[in-house]
C-alpha cells in the first residue's frame, strides 16, 4: 500500500511539471507596474497560460517551458488599458470595418471596451471575444440607443428595457431628448430586472436628478456645467455643446454639491475630455487631419471630421476666450470628482472627431495630466477602475496571479513618462502576444 501510495505521490508530482511545462506564454527579468500604489517590483518571472497569468516569481530558472518567451529586460509590464466610451461599428458580420477596428483599439494597449452604442452584432462580437476567436478587446457592450425618438412612453420604455436585459447587453445607453416620466420609467424597469443604465443627461431630467436616480456612469461630464448655471439661465438659452452656452453664468461654487451626490449615488464619471480639446477646441481642422494616425481611417471619414470641426469653431457662439473658461470649469469639476467623487473612468468616445479608436486613448491620458491627475491616477482610471466598475477587481486591470492576461510591454517607466505607452514593446490580450512587428504589420495593411 505504501509502495503504491508513493507511486501516486510521484505520478502527481510528474503532472504538475508537466503542467508547469505547457506555459503558453513567459516575460522574464521585467518589471511590473501596481497600479493600486505605484509600487515597482523588479525582475518578475511572468507565466501565462490559457489566458491567465498563472503564476508571478522573482525566481530565475523556472521550469516553464513555453513557445514564446518575451525578453523583458529593462522594461515593465502594465495592465492593458480600458476605453469606457467606445464604438463599435455597426455592420451586421465580422470582417472589414469591424476587424480593423477592433484591432486598432488592441494595437494601442486597449485590451477591454464598453461598447456605448450596441446592436446584435456586439452580442455576437462579445461572445467571440470571450472565446478568443477573434482578435479584440474584452467587449461589455451597452444596448441600441434610448433616447426621445426610441422611447416616447412609460409603456415603450418598459417594453425595451426588458427586452434588452433579456437580449443580454450589459447596460442601457442613455442619450438626449427622453421626457422625465420615461427616463423614470426606465430606471424603475431597469432596477427591477437588474440592467445598469448609463450615458448621457437628458435636458427634462437635469444631473441632479440624473445622479439621484443612479447612473452608472454619466458620460462627456454631461449635465454638471449645466447643473452650474441658474435656472433663469437654464430656461431661456439653449445649452449648446454640452453646457458651453451656460460657460459665463456657471457658478463653480456649486461643483462640490455635485461631487457629493456623485459619491452618495455611487456615479463614476467619464470625461471623454478629448471631444472637448480636438474636435471642440480652436484647433486648424486640417492640422489634426494631417496627424499620422488619420491614415487609419477612411479618407471620407476624415473630410467628414474636417466639415464637422469646422461647423464647431466658425459658428456665431464659439470664441477662443469662452472655451477656455469651459474647459477650465470642466477641468475643476473633474478633478473634484477624482478627488472627492466616486471617481473617473477613462474614455474618449472613438471613434468620433479626430479621435481615432485606440490612439485617442492616449489623448485622452494626456488631457487626464492637464486636469491635474498624476500619471498613476491617470492609468488607474483606465485599468483597476474600470475593474471596480465592473466589480471585477483581481479579474483584470492590474498584472496579479489569476487575473486575465491583459497586458502591455512598454520600454520606460509609464508612472514617469505616459508617453511611453504610446510606442510599446508589445501586447497581450488574453495571453495571445502581439509583437510590435506584428502590430505594425496589420496596421500597415489597415493604412492600405
Amino acid at each position: 500500500m505504501k509502495i503504491i501510495n508513493l507511486l501516486t505521490l510521484f505520478f502527481l508530482v510528474a503532472c504538475a511539471q508537466q503542467k508547469q511545462q505547457e506555459v503558453a506564454l513567459i516575460i522574464e527579468n521585467v518589471s511590473i507596474v501596481n497600479v493600486r500604489d505605484g509600487s515597482i517590483s523588479n525582475n518578475q518571472y511572468v507565466a501565462i497560460d490559457s489566458g491567465i497569468i498563472v503564476s508571478i516569481s522573482d525566481k530565475a530558472g523556472l521550469k516553464h517551458s513555453g513557445k514564446n518567451l518575451i525578453d523583458g529586460t529593462g522594461k515593465y509590464l502594465m495592465p492593458g488599458l480600458a476605453e469606457m466610451h467606445a464604438h463599435i461599428p455597426t455592420e451586421t458580420s465580422w470582417g472589414g470595418n469591424v476587424k480593423n477596428t477592433l484591432f486598432l483599439y488592441v494595437s494601442q494597449g486597449v485590451t477591454t471596451i464598453r461598447g456605448m452604442q450596441g446592436n446584435a452584432l456586439h452580442l455576437e462580437l462579445r461572445s467571440k471575444a470571450e472565446k478568443q476567436e477573434i482578435v479584440s478587446p474584452r467587449i461589455f457592450t451597452a444596448s441600441p440607443p434610448l433616447n426621445g425618438s426610441t422611447v416616447k412612453t412609460v409603456e415603450e420604455a418598459d417594453e425595451k428595457v426588458r427586452k434588452y436585459a433579456a437580449d443580454g447587453y450589459d447596460l442601457l445607453k442613455i442619450l438626449p431628448g427622453i421626457k422625465l416620466e420615461v427616463f423614470d420609467q426606465i430606471v424603475k424597469t431597469a432596477k427591477e430586472v437588474g440592467i445598469p443604465f448609463a450615458g448621457h443627461v437628458p435636458a427634462d431630467v437635469g444631473i441632479r436628478h440624473a445622479l439621484e436616480s443612479g447612473y452608472a456612469s454619466i458620460d462627456h461630464m454631461d449635465g454638471y456645467l449645466t447643473g452650474l448655471a441658474p435656472e433663469s439661465v437654464t430656461s431661456t438659452t439653449e445649452s449648446g455643446f454640452f453646457g458651453y452656452n451656460y460657460t459665463t453664468a456657471a457658478d463653480t461654487s456649486l461643483i462640490d454639491e455635485l461631487v457629493k451626490m456623485s459619491l452618495d449615488n455611487n456615479v463614476w464619471v467619464v470625461p471623454t475630455q478629448t471631444l472637448f480639446t480636438r474636435w471642440f477646441s480652436p484647433g486648424d481642422p486640417l492640422e489634426y487631419a494631417a496627424q499620422p494616425e488619420m491614415k487609419y481611417m477612411p479618407e471620407d471619414q476624415i473630410e467628414k471630421w474636417v466639415a464637422s470641426k469646422k461647423r464647431m469653431i466658425e459658428a456665431d457662439n464659439f470664441n477662443e476666450a469662452q472655451w477656455r473658461k469651459y474647459i477650465d470649469i470642466r477641468e475643476k469639476c473633474l478633478l473634484a470628482l477624482h478627488r472627492e467623487g466616486k471617481g473617473l473612468i477613462l474614455g474618449s468616445d472613438a471613434p468620433q472627431v479626430f479621435n481615432v479608436p485606440g490612439f485617442s486613448i492616449h489623448h485622452e491620458l494626456d488631457d487626464m495630466l492637464d486636469v491635474g491627475l498624476t500619471p498613476l491616477e491617470a492609468i488607474q482610471t483606465g485599468t483597476i477602475n474600470a475593474a471596480k466598475y465592473f466589480n471585477m477587481e483581481g479579474q483584470f486591470g492590474e498584472v496579479v496571479e489569476n487575473a486575465s492576461a491583459d497586458l502591455i510591454l512598454v520600454n520606460n517607466n509609464p508612472l514617469e513618462d505616459l508617453s511611453t505607452i504610446k510606442s510599446h514593446a508589445g501586447v497581450v490580450v488574453r495571453g495571445l502576444w502581439l509583437s510590435p512587428e506584428e502590430i505594425t504589420k496589420e496596421l500597415e495593411e489597415i493604412a492600405r
